[in-house]
């Protein structure tokens, strides 16, 4: 596949922390950490960013991504990602671009690293699937979890292994956010039901997972990021 589009979809808002995709992690903005990763995969022809905000449309092209403006209506807490996707195809294909294949990278993955983006889309290009989407194993089972109904507690799932340890449980596996891999046609097909098909896992490390979402989360993803820094630091010595 010739046309490979690396797709950083960035809204000015956000509920859990204000103005996340700028907020500084260790002396750069968030959404540099993905620009910059994206950049460097050998297989993306184009990294664009789609955004509403001056600011983020300012750092993105600082950066060297090609910036995508989008309209205010499609910047709602509700947005769905489908409308933001296609807004951005139709302005490419004005200017003739148009991608064999998708690569969403949310500017919320800080950890995730070139080497990721190009196995993941390795592993798309060889397989016979439709989608391949980046997972991590859970770090709580869901047979450990429960509903509260009626102020009693109920199994989540139909067999309850609450007692079983945790080694002899099934592993499971959450999407963490970094990775999206599909085909244009998909778009339109399935509207991003990323089960309804063939899907295959790129697995990642928890600590390659981090998704900024709250404040928690972006108080770990500046330490760790200080520690990776100052180990990357030692080997050079």
């Amino acid at each position: 596949m010739k046309n490979i589009l690396g797709f950083i979809p960035a809204r000015g808002g956000s509920k859990g922390i204000p103005r996340k995709n700028v907020r500084f992690v260790d002396g750069k903005p968030l959404i540099f950490y993905t620009i910059n990763e994206a950049l460097k995969s050998k297989f993306l022809s184009r990294v664009v960013v789609s955004t509403d905000s001056r600011i983020i449309a300012a750092l993105a092209a600082k950066y060297g991504a090609k910036v995508i403006k989008r309209p205010k209506e499609l910047a709602r807490d509700d947005t769905p990602t489908s409308p933001v996707i296609l807004h951005a195809l139709q302005e490419l294909e004005k200017e003739g671009y148009k991608p064999d294949l998708i690569v969403i990278l949310q500017p919320t993955s800080p950890f995730r690293k070139s080497y990721h983006i190009d196995e993941a889309v390795e592993l798309f290009l060889k397989s016979d699937c439709d989608f391949v989407v980046s997972v991590c194993e859970a770090k709580i089972t869901p047979f450990w979890c429960f509903t509260a109904e009626k102020n009693y507690l109920k199994p989540l799932l139909k067999h309850n292994l609450s007692g079983k340890r945790r080694q002899d449980l099934p592993r499971t596996y959450v999407l963490n956010g970094a990775i999206f891999i599909y085909t244009p046609d998909k778009l339109f097909k399935n509207n991003l039901n990323y089960f309804n098909g063939k899907t295959l896992p790129y697995f990642m490390k928890p600590e390659e997972s981090i998704d900024i979402d709250d404040e928690l989360d972006l108080i770990l993803a500046r330490e760790l990021m200080r520690k990776e820094i100052y180990e990357e630091s030692k080997s050079f010595r």
